[in-house]
């Protein structure tokens, strides 16, 4: 009985270093900041889509190139309530009558990867926040948030233009985990000053997404490496992947929200779209491009993108 009892308790205690060591694995494999994120080289989910027209798309990378030319930033800067020098770039518009628009990158991306939806917003009377999401960019942090410490963050940037303009009428936009970041910010108590809210190719949940790579990546199941690497994000991070669902906050959004994605999308899936739309109880629209594949909807189609955009964020910002 010694003996089974000794060889218990080694079984157990290998056990339990395993769990840690695959929840570590896989934490620093996706929500480490200072990690490559060697996975999204050459994914066949992040492909090209033939969807996208070389002349529009030449047209569009020359218009940012004549945007980013002639129109300078300034630097904007708060630090979060866990003490991170959070960073955003900030193109004013002397014609903006007040309206404002916050855009947010997706995962591994910052602020300068946003000159194509800073442009439109600021070509129609905007002027643009573009925050680096924590841990990204010229932001602090050693993890990445997801969407979920980020819309946190958001709430400090949102009253950073309150602060500069009490009359401010803002718009949250988003792509990818962006999109993710500003659903999640939708539950939050926000102030009256955010009228609308755009989200493209967001995910219904941090674990959902999560559980769709890994089987996709690895073909491992859910249970147990999600639950080691929530262990671990608990530890490292300070918060738990199971909370970080935008379906629960845009159930408890006030602020009108319009959905969007590509239906060719493989990388965040594009029935995950149905999840964030059904949940939503306020006004609401969708707009859904076929043979757009992830962050691909503004590509493939244009102009049925920004007039959909347009369409929405005009009813409650005008």
């Amino acid at each position: 009985m010694k003996k089974f009892g000794i060889l218990t308790g080694i079984s157990v205690f290998i056990l339990v270093i395993a769990y840690f060591l695959v929840g570590n694995y896989f934490y620093n494999f996706a929500l480490n900041a200072a990690q490559e994120k060697d996975f999204l080289e050459g994914n066949p989910h992040l492909a090209g889509s033939e969807a996208v027209s070389a002349s529009v798309a030449e047209a569009s990378k020359l218009a940012d190139a004549e945007f980013s030319n002639s129109h300078q930033p300034t630097t904007l800067n708060v630090v979060s309530s866990d003490n991170l020098k959070l960073n955003s770039l900030m193109y004013e518009n002397q014609d903006s009558n007040h309206k404002w628009a916050i855009v947010v990158h997706g995962y591994t991306g910052n602020s300068t990867q946003m000159i194509r939806y800073v442009r439109n917003f600021y070509e129609k009377g905007y002027s643009v926040l573009a925050p680096d999401l924590r841990g990204h960019g010229k932001s602090e942090g050693d993890y990445i948030g997801m969407g979920w410490d980020d819309r946190k963050d958001m709430l400090l940037w949102i009253n950073q233009i309150i602060e500069k303009d009490p009359n401010a009428d803002i718009a949250l936009f988003g792509i990818s985990m962006g999109g993710a970041t500003v659903m999640m910010t939708a539950g939050e108590k926000l102030p009256p000053n955010v009228k609308v809210i755009v989200e493209d190719c967001g995910y219904s949940s941090v674990i959902d997404v999560f559980t769709y790579q890994l089987d996709d990546l690895f073909g491992l199941p859910k249970f147990p490496v999600m639950n080691a690497a929530n262990s671990i994000t608990k530890i490292r991070a300070g918060y738990n992947l199971n909370d970080a669902s935008a379906v629960k906050q845009v159930a408890k959004s006030q602020t009108p929200i319009l959905f969007i994605h590509g239906k060719e999308d493989t990388f965040v899936p594009y029935p995950m779209l149905d999840e964030v739309y059904d949940a939503a109880k306020v006004d609401k629209d969708q707009l859904i491009i076929p043979g757009a594949g992830h962050g691909e909807a503004e590509k493939v189609d244009p102009e049925k993108y920004w007039r959909t955009v347009w369409g929405f964020v005009e009813r409650y910002i005008n």
